[in-house]
């Protein structure tokens, strides 16, 4: 069973995408957590955009003083030996502040949490070996909204930003790939 179906089994909504590399499962899993492997213009160009109406508030912003949203964000979940590596949020994601939550003790609470008015977002990175050395290297992500309330909120909101969070989610399995192959090579 996946370890994304530990933390997540039940949601709403759901993205995949998918790419072929000569790169090895654990060079791709290990390359996604490397420093910078997830900063892309493309990505921070529409992070900003996505942030521009919190910033025009300055100093009231919710985001004021703290860096762009960005990977740093989530909370490593778990990973599965070089087939899987899960990461978690918790929070309001329509707000314009994203409104996130912290886990003290994400593995152990983020399955379990049910705060009304949230939704619980996970992103994998999975890889399966292919014939001929190749791999697959997959991500997927879900969302369950906690009750009603959050899912009326967050519904209209992704499906303003699916069609960019795809496009960051495809561009991001490319960097990985890239990041793997160069990793190999040194």
């Amino acid at each position: 069973m996946p370890l994304i179906d530990d933390f997540l089994p039940a949601f709403q909504f759901r993205e995949r995408h998918a790419l072929i590399t000569r790169a090895t499962p654990k060079a791709l899993l290990n390359a996604v957590l490397l420093p910078g492997v997830a900063e892309d213009p493309l990505a921070r160009f529409f992070i900003r955009l996505r942030e521009a109406p919190d910033q025009l508030l300055g100093a009231r912003s919710g985001l004021a003083g703290r860096p762009a949203f960005g990977i740093e964000d989530f909370m490593i979940l778990g990973r599965d030996a070089d087939r899987e590596l899960v990461f978690g949020l918790v929070g309001r994601f329509w707000q314009r502040d994203y409104g996130l939550v912290t886990l003290a003790h994400p593995r152990q609470q983020f399955a379990g949490f049910s705060e009304p008015g949230l939704a619980k977002l996970v992103l994998n990175f999975s890889t399966e070996a292919l014939p001929g050395g190749r791999t697959r290297l997959m991500t997927e992500t879900r969302v369950h909204c906690v009750d009603a309330s959050a899912r009326r909120r967050f519904t209209p909101y992704w499906w303003l930003i699916r069609p960019v969070s795809g496009l960051i989610r495809r561009r991001l399995l490319v960097r990985i790939d890239d990041a793997a192959l160069r990793a190999h090579h040194r």
